[in-house]
């Protein structure tokens, strides 16, 4: 079946503005990709030319498609959750939720936030962290959720971390990073997609600085893995990944 890789986000344009560079590195690669986002962003503070919470759901669902197309990705699911609140859901509804995809598209390796939330400490950030964390380990074990499909356990969990703050915010607390990705090769593609998300617009123009200094690499801790073994450094995210 090859090289598979699902992406577990929050919001539409995490997939893009968080793990862009290494969702094109792997469909470059002939990695099959999917993404798996839990809520539609209907509680954006940027709302485009939206006229209501529902109306902005529908076109950041549209553009999240678009963003998925430009970086090659071949599956793509939004769920229901509501933006803003997922740290009032029940862990073990999103887990199942998950564990139900994760059975079916059976990827090696899993990307995800890191618990620090990410660069904007985002709440939805930190819950989508701890449900695909759960959901990585809870795949393959007959103790969970057995009528959810096949057991299947994914050989690798990657945390999103970086290696730098953003002056004037409050200061995020990253993960010490094990994975170096150089994705300056398919930066263009990640800002293209990035612009696909065109009610996000000020957001993009606020982040620039921040890809113009950095944009060239994504950091990642390596997070859990089917074979013990101790953290080391590396540039390749399927290095001795098995098919």
């Amino acid at each position: 079946m090859g090289l598979r890789l699902l992406c577990i986000t929050a919001h539409p344009d995490d997939e893009c503005f968080a793990f862009g560079g290494a969702l094109a590195l792997a469909s470059l690669r002939q990695v099959e990709t999917s993404i798996v986002c839990l809520t539609e962003g209907s509680a954006g503070s940027f709302r485009g030319a939206a006229s209501s919470a529902q109306e902005l759901g529908q076109l950041r669902r549209a553009e999240f498609a678009a963003s998925c197309q430009i970086l090659g990705v071949r599956h793509h699911e939004v769920l229901d959750y509501q933006d803003g609140q997922l740290e009032h859901q029940p862990l073990s509804k999103m887990a199942a939720d998950l564990i139900r995809r994760i059975r079916i598209l059976r990827p090696q390796v899993i990307i995800t936030f890191g618990g620090d939330g990410g660069l904007n400490t985002h709440a939805d950030h930190t819950v989508a962290s701890a449900a695909a964390t759960a959901a990585f380990h809870w795949a393959g074990s007959p103790k969970r959720f057995p009528d959810l499909g096949e057991l299947y356990t994914p050989q690798r969990l990657y945390y999103l971390t970086m290696d730098f703050f953003v002056e004037g915010r409050h200061r995020h607390i990253p993960a010490p990073w094990t994975l170096t990705l150089d994705v300056s090769s398919v930066l263009p593609l990640k800002l293209q997609a990035m612009q696909a998300h065109t009610t996000q617009a000020p957001l993009m123009e606020r982040a620039r600085p921040i890809f113009d200094e950095h944009g060239g690499q994504e950091r990642y801790l390596l997070a859990a893995s089917v074979i013990p073994q101790p953290a080391m450094q590396s540039t390749e995210m399927f290095e001795g990944v098995t098919e």
